[in-house]
């Protein structure tokens, strides 16, 4: 990862405007920041959130708040939560996510 573009600085998650996602079920609402190659997110699963989609992108998943279940083509599972990561490189395991209760991460990729 090389990070571009950006002076030292902090971001204000708050002032940063929500895009809505719709998944199979729910909502993901992104706050996003680039700099260069390099997104980073803050995203909110409302309860109910089950992705409708694979995704092949490779990210870092801090989870804040909530209980992320995350499954990979093939069965595999991670459950991380408050405070735990996962980790998964690009175009390594297509993989999807929801949520019962509603979940808060922040994301890189």
């Amino acid at each position: 990862m090389k990070l571009m573009g950006s002076p030292f600085e902090a971001t204000d998650w708050d002032r940063i405007e929500t895009e809505d996602h719709i998944g199979e079920t729910g909502v993901a609402r992104w706050r996003t920041r680039t700099f260069g190659e390099v997104r980073v997110r803050m995203v909110e699963y409302s309860p109910g959130y089950s992705a409708d989609h694979w995704y092949g992108k490779g990210h870092i998943v801090l989870c804040l708040e909530g209980e992320l279940h995350t499954e990979g083509r093939g069965g595999r599972k991670q459950i991380p939560k408050p405070g735990m990561t996962y980790q998964v490189a690009d175009d390594v395991l297509p993989h999807r996510s929801r949520t019962e209760t509603g979940v808060q991460l922040f994301i890189v990729d």
